[in-house]
């Protein structure tokens, strides 16, 4: 596959910055790295700042500017640098190197933004100009439109698995690895990276030092098997049920490009986007993708109230396949089957991107030095899981239980 041997190759090549974000000392490491990488912004003449976005949960990142006198805002922002720093502990969830070759994938396709050097706990890369979403901004029809396009071409262009020239992923070797206690292992249907592999790595790093978390692995682990049962069949779009997938779709990572424009957007507009952190992004069946970013319409807070209705799915799915059809050079007859398979199969996968990101809040937990309720926010996620999988096994209605709001929301016509 050359385009992904030629993105490994820019990944290898990237300049590596020997030097380490530190965050207790956060101006003077900073401005050690940005100095490397542009040393011609040292002088009297140069008025660096740094600007902290703080709507991640799990990585520090900084706009770096320099406010130099006689340029503009649009010329600043054009020259501006992100800092990425990992959070503490955050390599037992996240294949970096895997992060680095995603990045210089989608940056030769023109769908990130260029790489400038890597450093010991982070990256450093070009800053895209526009808006970040609020999750209340993901339910306007312009902003999903944009959404919908902009995924359908990522998993319409993009190799599934753009590291698949370096043989055995590290996500599958590290879950032969860590087999503690004699954890039977899922059996997955392809021996590749996937959303799959790296939910298994992630419930063999949980916590076994009580019977109660011993416990709790084991029985996430059995309802890994039961969802791979379930939904890892080969049987979606792409190549063998896969698509390179974002799978970390959050409002904070979609965002809006700057308009000429100060009207109000027209009744059918879509409004140009772009996503950034490329974390999490893995070979995941289309329909997991779709469903995660429709689940990150609740927010941090999970108001299961702003959940899309079947009206406003299939709004979404429609313009997702005219894209996605698009730039598969397919034609517009391929696009009414396309649309109801992946209608059935986002309902499907509903209940899955709670099982993932709980999961993921029980390993931060234990690791994140970040102020936020991490244990919570496990439970509120994997209640969503276990709200879907009463609902298809049929023992919420035996047991005369009423539905829960989110699944309610989501069954709802309008």
């Amino acid at each position: 596959m050359g385009s992904s041997e030629n993105q490994t190759g820019v990944a290898s090549s990237l300049r590596f910055i020997p030097l380490s974000y530190i965050h207790a000392d956060s101006h003077a490491s900073a401005l050690r790295l940005i100095l490397t990488i542009n040393p011609h912004w040292e002088g009297p003449d140069n008025h660096i700042d740094f600007v902290r976005f703080t709507d991640g949960i799990t990585n520090t990142l900084l706009k770096i500017i320099n406010r130099k006198p006689g340029l503009t805002p649009e010329q600043i922002d054009n020259e501006a640098v992100l800092m990425r720093a990992y959070g503490n502990g955050t390599e037992i969830l996240i294949d970096r190197e895997r992060e680095t070759k995603s990045h210089a994938l989608l940056a030769s396709r023109g769908l990130a933004p260029p790489l400038l050097a890597r450093f010991n706990n982070g990256l450093l890369y070009r800053f895209i100009r526009g808006t970040p979403c609020g999750h209340e901004d993901l339910v306007k029809p312009n902003i999903f439109r944009g959404v919908a396009q902009k995924l359908a071409q990522w998993h319409a262009v993009l190799p599934s698995d753009p590291t698949a020239s370096n043989g055995t992923p590290a996500v599958a070797q590290e879950a032969t690895d860590k087999q503690a206690g004699k954890l039977p292992l899922v059996q997955l249907r392809s021996a590749g990276p996937s959303m799959w592999r790296v939910l298994q790595k992630w419930i063999l790093a949980l916590p076994v030092d009580t019977p109660e978390q011993q416990d709790r692995r084991d029985n996430l682990q059995k309802e890994l098997q039961f969802v791979v049962n379930q939904l890892d069949d080969g049987m979606g779009i792409g190549e063998d049920g896969m698509v390179f997938s974002h799978c970390d779709l959050l409002c904070a990572n979609v965002i809006v490009l700057p308009s000429d424009s100060s009207s109000p957007p027209a009744e059918d507009a879509k409004t140009p986007v772009n996503f950034i952190d490329y974390e999490y992004a893995v070979p995941a069946p289309a329909a997991f993708d779709i469903a995660n970013h429709l689940a990150e319409w609740i927010g941090y807070d999970c108001d299961y109230k702003m959940i899309p209705t079947k009206s406003v799915r299939r709004e979404f799915l429609t313009e997702y396949t005219k894209s996605y059809c698009e730039h598969r050079g397919l034609g517009a007859s391929s696009q009414p089957e396309i649309l109801e398979r992946l209608y059935e199969d986002v309902d499907r996968f509903r209940g899955i991107p709670g099982f993932y990101w709980g999961v993921w809040a029980f390993i931060q937990a234990q690791i994140s030095q970040i102020d936020f309720d991490y244990a919570s926010y496990a439970e509120s996620r994997l209640g969503e899981y276990y709200a879907w999988k009463r609902e298809i096994d049929g023992s919420r209605h035996k047991a005369g239980e009423e539905m829960p709001l989110r699944e309610k929301r989501w069954a709802q016509d309008a």
